[in-house]
């Protein structure tokens, strides 16, 4: 254990104590879920002293447990004809304020504490929009990779003929995720329309052509920039010549890169699974563009980009000993958009040795405990995933909202409502700190804010 998280363990309060003592008791194992519940529940002791209705309710009790989590086995067969099977699963966590909403990842690493964690951190991150969508996350242990289209069409065809019955245009709207692209979204799509002879909502996340939303790939990314440059104004900075590390190279990454370069700013890295590439040169748009060719179309690894491009450097990174190397280039901001956990401690003293004053998460619970602690204490800009990405559960709302009244919205309305979207999550980010004495707290004002939209919800319906 290091000394700051010793710190950390003698000044946690002996009811948040308790309560994960509880709490892990019920849920022996779920390392993610457990960390992602602590995290919020820090921020909230203060909330429940000040709101006796939510003691009173019971309200962190239900909060943190899913109003219904579902498994279920997905038979399917390979090109060779050969059958397998697989684990699939949907979390819908919370409905308080509206059908649940959360996207679907396909990766081997699924399980139900990471689908709980995701979940949980869902409720959070759309209350935090002002739409009204409550939390859920679902998926599989299927990998797609080095998987054909036939394959992959098998495989969603037989996810869905499971998942139908639970989900619903007004129920449950689930979206993409890690390995769960445009691909993947029209074989889901293409089988609940089979299955129920409807053409709902049912999905976001479609094609522009079929009901989908103009900027939802770019949103996530987009909104984590958006939030980057609304924490920095407060301290009369922009991206205006900064240099920023963006880690992973999916949708998130491509589009926090695009959006950095629209505000002037100089990405020097990006990565995958297997390590990281370094451009002192900045990644300009005709490099982003041969890597979205890379990643979206070839479906290649990120070290390609250094055998093709001069002054590159790739390294290679085992994510299970730490965190990447990738974190002790020099830089100014930071974008984390890959997987979570992949900012330890010593990540986060390096980056803030190395001049980081901004921290804006396109992934989910990227950064550790102790690397938030870091953060926090020398006052890095930090803007935790439930905001700082956010945008792309916003955009998802507007397509069931578009969809819903048979509308399509240009491309400027859309990213005018992004950014407008984003600018309140901050606002109320910051407005909840303050209310509950932790100014400039970002991670405790959007705990705050997005757990008392929904708090409030649940004590009007009543014991449900």
């Amino acid at each position: 254990m290091t000394t700051n998280t010793i710190e950390q363990a003698a000044t946690r309060s002996s009811f948040v104590q308790e309560f994960m003592h509880a709490l892990s008791e019920r849920n022996p194992g779920e390392n993610e879920f457990l960390q992602a519940v602590e995290e919020c529940i820090v921020s909230l002791e203060k909330v429940v002293e000040r709101r006796p209705e939510y003691r009173a309710a019971s309200i962190l009790d239900r909060i943190v447990e899913p109003e219904r989590l579902l498994q279920f086995r997905v038979t399917w067969v390979d090109d060779q004809g050969e059958t397998h099977v697989n684990r699939g699963y949907r979390v819908q966590f919370n409905g308080a304020i509206g059908p649940y909403k959360g996207g679907l990842r396909f990766h081997p690493s699924v399980n139900r504490s990471i689908l709980k964690f995701l979940g949980f951190e869902q409720v959070f991150k759309n209350s935090l929009t002002t739409q009204p969508i409550g939390g859920g996350k679902g998926g599989s242990d299927f990998d797609p990779r080095g998987r054909s289209d036939a394959e992959v069409m098998r495989f969603c065809q037989a996810f869905m003929t499971e998942l139908y019955r639970f989900i619903g245009p007004d129920t449950d709207v689930p979206a993409g995720d890690i390995g769960v692209g445009g691909r993947e979204i029209g074989y889901l799509f293409g089988q609940y329309r089979k299955i129920t002879n409807t053409f709902t909502g049912i999905l976001t996340g479609r094609d522009v052509n079929w009901g989908g939303s103009l900027i939802r790939p770019e949103a996530t990314g987009y909104g984590a920039v958006y939030f980057a440059a609304d924490m920095l104004e407060t301290r009369d900075r922009t991206l205006e010549g900064m240099e920023c590390l963006v880690s992973g190279s999916g949708n998130v990454a491509q589009y926090t890169t695009e959006k950095v370069l629209d505000l002037g700013g100089r990405v020097l890295t990006m990565s995958d699974s297997t390590g990281y590439v370094h451009d002192p040169a900045g990644i300009d748009r005709e490099k982003l563009a041969w890597i979205m060719d890379l990643k979206n179309v070839r479906r290649g690894r990120i070290s390609e980009y250094a055998d093709a491009h001069d002054g590159v450097t790739y390294h290679e990174h085992d994510l299970s000993a730490g965190s990447s190397p990738l974190w002790n280039i020099p830089a100014e901001a930071a974008f984390p958009s890959a997987t979570q956990n992949e900012i330890d401690l010593a990540a986060a003293e390096a980056m803030v040795n190395n001049g980081v004053i901004c921290v804006s998460e396109g992934a989910n619970m990227p950064t550790t405990p102790e690397g938030q602690h870091c953060f926090i204490t020398e006052n890095v800009l930090y803007g935790p995933g439930k905001a700082a990405n956010a945008g792309g559960v916003a955009v998802s709302a507007l397509e069931m909202a578009q969809g819903s009244q048979r509308m399509y919205w240009s491309r400027e309305e859309v990213d005018r409502q992004l950014k407008a979207i984003m600018g309140r999550i901050h606002r109320a980010s910051l407005d909840a700190a303050a209310e509950y004495g932790v100014p400039g707290n970002y991670l405790h004002g959007a705990n705050i804010a997005g757990f008392c939209k929904v708090a409030d919800a649940m004590v009007d319906q009543g014991s449900i």
